[in-house]
């Protein structure tokens, strides 16, 4: 199964848990201090928002998949398209280990292309391998990737 992932920047966690949880008819499915989570089958999404960062709405956009084959398929999908990706084979982020694709849109919106291996209690930074950044690719720091993207 696929879902769709988006995450949102707030600055206002608890004002922001009450719309979401009456616009989905769901409470969370992860409440942290600085983290919301709702992990729903109807409508199949994993949204989240989260407080502490300096821009608000957007964050990025996701596929989550249920396996690393699943992920490598998307790569490979996305690399035979012309789009480069950044990989990150075991990042700690929002409160998860898991094994990442990263791509940014001719819009540049960042998509997290991944597989969730474990939930974690730490919410993100410089604690993975094979990635760079906290909770994002390294290429968001910057703005626009320079490295070939789309």
């Amino acid at each position: 199964m696929k879902r769709m992932h988006i995450h949102i920047s707030v600055d206002d966690l608890e004002k922001n848990k009450v719309f979401y949880t009456a616009i989905f008819g769901h409470e969370p499915t992860k409440i942290k201090d600085d983290y919301i989570q709702w992990l729903l089958d109807d409508p199949a999404v994993n949204f989240a928002i989260s407080s502490g960062r300096e821009k608000h709405g957007l964050n990025h956009l996701g596929i989550q998949v249920d396996s690393d084959e699943a992920v490598a398929v998307m790569e490979k999908r996305l690399e035979d398209a012309g789009i480069l990706g950044e990989k990150q084979d075991e990042a700690a982020c929002c409160y998860a280990k898991s094994k990442k694709y990263w791509v940014q849109d001719p819009q540049d919106i960042i998509w997290e292309n991944y597989h969730t291996m474990e939930q974690i209690e730490l919410f993100g930074g410089d604690e993975f391998t094979g990635g760079v950044g906290a909770c994002e690719p390294s290429f968001a720091k910057n703005g626009k990737w320079s490295t070939g993207c789309c």
